[in-house]
C-alpha cells in the first residue's frame, strides 16, 4: 500500500486524537505542526474497556437464539428466559458460570484486539503526519503493517477460543434443555473465524 492511499484512511482516526484532549493542541517542536497523542487516547480507549470489563463481569450476559425470546446468564449463574429465573440444580448451574466465563474470555479478548486495533490506527496517524509534515515517509508502511501482523496473530488467538465455548456451550445445552434454543453456535462458526 503506498502512502498516499494510507493517508487519507489514517486522517479518518484524527478526530479521535482530538476528541475530547486537552493536550490536543501539543506540537511537535521540530516542525510546529500538531501532534497526535496516542497516550491520551490509548488511556481514554483503555478506560472505556475497563469499564465494559466491570459491566460485564457484574451484569447479567445476554444469549441469543435470533428469536424474540430473551435469554441471560447471571453473574451466580442463573438462566434468565425473558425476564424469568429457569430452575437449575448444582451441576447446572456450575456448566452456566463455566460458559458464562468462557463468553467473558472471549469478549475480553476480542476488547484487547479492538484496543490495540485503535491504537495501531493513532499510531499510524501519528505516523503518517509526521511522515507528510518533515517530508520523511520512508519506512512507515512497513512498521504499520508489522504492528498489524501482530494484531492478526491476535485475531487467530481469539479464534482459538472458539472450540472450548463451542464444546462447553453443546454441554450446557445437553444438561439444560431450556438452554438449548441458544447454543446456536456451530462448528462454522469456528471455520469462519479461522478463514
Amino acid at each position: 500500500m503506498k502512502i498516499r492511499l494510507l493517508l487519507p484512511t489514517l486522517l479518518l482516526c484524527l478526530p479521535l486524537a482530538a476528541c475530547g484532549n486537552a493536550d490536543s493542541n501539543r506540537t511537535d517542536p521540530a516542525t510546529g505542526k500538531p501532534m497526535v497523542d496516542a497516550d491520551f487516547i490509548g488511556k481514554k480507549i483503555k478506560d472505556a474497556t475497563d469499564k465494559a470489563r466491570v459491566e460485564m463481569a457484574q451484569g447479567n450476559i445476554k444469549v441469543s437464539n435470533n428469536q424474540s425470546d430473551k435469554a441471560e446468564i447471571t453473574p451466580q449463574g442463573d438462566l434468565l428466559i425473558n425476564g424469568k429465573a429457569v430452575a437449575v440444580d448444582a451441576h447446572q448451574r456450575a456448566l452456566l458460570l463455566d460458559y458464562r466465563k468462557q463468553i467473558e474470555a472471549l469478549a475480553g479478548a476480542g476488547m484487547d484486539i479492538g484496543v490495540a486495533g485503535a491504537s495501531l490506527g493513532v499510531k499510524a496517524a501519528g505516523e503518517a503526519l509526521r511522515g507528510v509534515f518533515s517530508g520523511d515517509t520512508q519506512g512507515i508502511e512497513e512498521r504499520v503493517n508489522a504492528e498489524a501482523a501482530k494484531m492478526e496473530a491476535s485475531a487467530k488467538q481469539l479464534c482459538g477460543l472458539l472450540p472450548v465455548m463451542l464444546a462447553k456451550q453443546q454441554a450446557l445445552a445437553a444438561a439444560l434443555p431450556a438452554f438449548k434454543p441458544y447454543a446456536t453456535m456451530d462448528q462454522g462458526d469456528i471455520d469462519d473465524c479461522h478463514s
